[in-house]
């Protein structure tokens, strides 16, 4: 389902410059979360990293340690929450120890994988739709080949509650640069000056 081509695919519309090596330890990643994931997935964070399309974050597995971008292991609880709540992708029996995030925002929906099998490379995604209905749906693609189609308006509809990026490339920033334009008084997203910085903190 997912593979190299759909992160090559990815690759050829939403620029990296802002992207950066997470340098991520699979086998401690797998040890911690009691599973593979799936190689297009590792291959984003080994091009761009944990960051944000615009208002969509993309979670790294573990938490970086200075609080700054929420991650896969902080995001777990929550997400399988709301599949427990909500009763889930309307047909799909599967419990909430089955699903998985990977992404999170645009107006407060959220993103992630349904671990279908051992394979993780199968995995179709799921979305939480904060204003959809049904809320959760089901997507028979991978991560990158899903965004890539949310950005290039590559589904029949939009797959989320919100219109940011349908049929729009966003920009990638990573959570580290953005916390140092932060840090510098200029906006996390566009590196521009910050009118409001230093007023909240």
């Amino acid at each position: 389902m997912a593979g190299r081509t759909d992160m090559e695919a990815l690759q050829r519309i939403l620029h990296h410059e802002w992207g950066a090596d997470e340098q991520v330890d699979w086998t401690a990643v797998e040890a911690v979360l009691s599973t593979p994931l799936p190689a297009d997935y590792r291959d984003f964070m080994a091009v761009y990293g944990g960051g944000c399309i615009d208002d969509l974050v993309v979670l790294p597995p573990l938490a970086t340690g200075n609080g700054w971008q929420a991650s896969i292991t902080g995001h777990t609880a929550g997400f399988r929450e709301l599949w427990t709540r909500e009763g889930g992708v309307p047909g799909v029996a599967l419990g909430a120890d089955r699903v998985l995030p990977w992404g999170s925002g645009c107006n407060a929906n959220e993103l992630g994988w349904l671990m279908t099998g051992p394979d993780p490379d199968q995995w179709p995604v799921v979305v939480w739709r904060r204003h959809g209905s049904p809320r959760w749906a089901l997507f028979h693609c991978g991560m990158t080949e899903f965004l890539r189609r949310l950005m290039t308006a590559g589904f029949d509809a939009c797959p989320l509650s919100d219109l940011s990026l349908w049929g729009r490339v966003g920009t990638f920033v990573h959570h580290e640069e953005q916390e140092r334009r932060f840090h510098a008084g200029l906006d996390p997203m566009t590196g521009e000056p910050d009118p409001y910085a230093g007023m909240f903190g």
